[in-house]
């Protein structure tokens, strides 16, 4: 039931003659005086003849812009692109970002064609590990619904990086683990850009039972009647408005050699569609809320993406699956709830619902006593008012933010850190429950992860798990127009960031 979009990624060192492409793609950077073309593999004669032009073509080596131009007999390419990397100082070399998200923008615009030649600087194993991201992450496209007459172009399927390193055990890693992380991101989209009507929480739990098949991997599906048998109030009290009845799914990948290895445990915010149930949100933009799922889409794949690389850690992801609906059975304000674990929740407004899910999630997560608990949901509009369209907020215990922020920075993936200020907690006081589902509204991004703070549970020794919480709201779903290796709609962020985490926590 689910398809993925993927592509072959290779690498060659020698002769392009003797590897064919259709388009050959070099390196542009904005230099302060100019366009400058960066390193290639053409000759001198026709380096010179293609920089002495950049001017006069409208060249300018900014981010995305890409020109093609007439391919060369010597370099066995039909057409040659010119893909700009964004500015560079004098004598600076363009990072790794800079060559992942130009790769990424090059192969996205070069849709329609075959097999395209990435000749840009990748002379590093960092930098040949950005090139082959960038074209993994690039060649996507979600075309399910277009009619064979709709206009839409073949993603690239073949990707081949330029680079001395091609053939060495470094390139060969840096390549498949390219391809898993590709392949793990464009699911995330996938799953993201899927409508409602085909996406709802049965489908979701198949759609990763479909998706964990041959790997390593155990999954385990609560329906709900067996979600009310074990006391998840929160996930049922904000699925029973709809039809289609509410899901977690468990799922465990555990290495070949478990002895010793730490366990990081994941839960994802799975709202299939929210329409904000009886505290209805406007029409406008409604469309937008299939993508709620995203945190349950991310730690799916990003745990998925574990088991394919073989990572020496155990994990385990938590999707907490529900479509938020009104109807004459939707859970109402004023409603008094009971959570996993016994907590009791007054649901002051229905649209508050991401965390009530996530909070029956938290605690069944941290009764497995894990090294480390991380929760990722597109959890509010106010993490965009703060950190706009782009950026993740992350809170939590410094022992897990500070690596998590390490691999964002790593990924690419802007993430800023955001305090928990204790003065917000009254706010959530409720005269009817324990707690609150909402607060006050400024701060709302903050009162928001306070909450999900008082779910996550103990160690038997009294101690607090450690945990963290993403706020993806801005990052998952790109509304504007796409850019590097970033496509319009689910962008599948974080995942990528959370594969580093998993990968530093199996370090010794």
């Amino acid at each position: 039931m689910f398809s993925n979009s993927e592509v072959t990624l290779r690498a060659v060192s020698k002769d392009l003659r003797k590897t064919p492409s259709d388009v050959l793609v070099v390196g542009i950077a904005q230099g302060p005086d100019g366009p400058v073309l960066l390193e290639n593999p053409l000759s001198a004669r026709n380096a010179e003849a293609v920089s002495s032009t950049l001017a006069a073509l409208g060249v300018t080596g900014a981010a995305d812009q890409l020109h093609r131009l007439p391919g060369l007999p010597e370099l066995g390419a039909h057409v040659l692109a010119l893909a700009g990397v964004g500015k560079l100082a004098p004598g600076a070399a363009p990072t790794a970002e800079q060559l992942r998200r130009a790769a990424g923008s090059a192969v996205r615009q070069l849709a329609g064609n075959s097999t395209v030649v990435l000749a840009l600087p990748a002379a590093t194993a960092a930098d040949f590990a950005a090139v082959a991201e960038g074209a993994a992450l690039g060649a996507y496209s979600y075309t399910e619904h277009k009619s064979a007459n709709g206009g839409g172009k073949e993603n690239v399927r073949t990707a081949i990086v330029y680079s001395a390193l091609a053939g060495t055990a470094e390139a060969d890693a840096a390549l498949a683990r390219a391809a898993v992380l590709g392949a793990s991101v464009n699911a995330t989209r996938t799953l993201v850009n899927m409508p409602p009507s085909q996406l709802y929480p049965e489908a979701f739990a198949e759609a990763a039972k479909d998706l964990a098949k041959g790997l390593p991997v155990k999954v385990t599906v609560f329906d709900e009647k067996r979600l009310a048998k074990e006391g998840f109030g929160g996930i049922l009290a904000v699925g029973q408005g709809s039809a289609r009845p509410p899901r977690l799914v468990k799922l465990e990948y555990v290495p070949s050699r478990p002895s010793g290895a730490r366990t990081v445990h994941l839960v994802g915010k799975g709202i299939t569609f929210d329409s904000g149930g009886i505290s209805i949100k406007p029409a406008a933009n409604m469309d937008q809320m299939k993508s709620d799922m995203a945190g349950a889409a991310t730690v799916l794949n990003a745990a998925l993406a574990a088991a394919r690389l073989g990572l020496p850690v155990k994990v385990t992801a938590w999707l907490c699956v529900a479509e938020n609906m009104p109807s004459g059975s939707a859970q109402r304000p004023s409603d008094v709830i009971t959570m996993r674990g016994g907590t009791t929740v007054e649901v002051l407004n229905t649209d508050a619902e991401g965390r009530l899910v996530m909070a029956d999630g938290l605690v069944a997560a941290c009764e497995e006593n894990p090294d480390a608990v991380i929760d990722v949901a597109t959890l509010t509009g106010a993490a965009l008012v703060a950190l706009g369209t782009r950026t993740a907020g992350v809170m939590g215990d410094d022992e897990v933010t500070r690596p998590l922020l390490d691999a964002a920075a790593a990924a690419g993936e802007p993430a800023w850190p955001m305090p928990l200020p204790e003065e917000l907690r009254a706010g959530l006081d409720s005269a009817t429950a324990d707690i609150a589902n909402v607060g006050e509204r400024p701060g709302g991004m903050l009162t928001a992860a306070i909450f999900l703070k008082e779910f996550v549970g103990r160690r038997p020794d009294g101690s607090t798990v450690p945990w963290a919480h993403l706020d993806i709201a801005g990052p998952a779903f790109n509304t504007g127009s796409p850019y590097g290796h970033t496509p319009k709609q689910g962008t599948g962020s974080t995942v990528r960031t959370l594969v580093g985490y998993l990968e530093s926590a199996a370090r010794p």
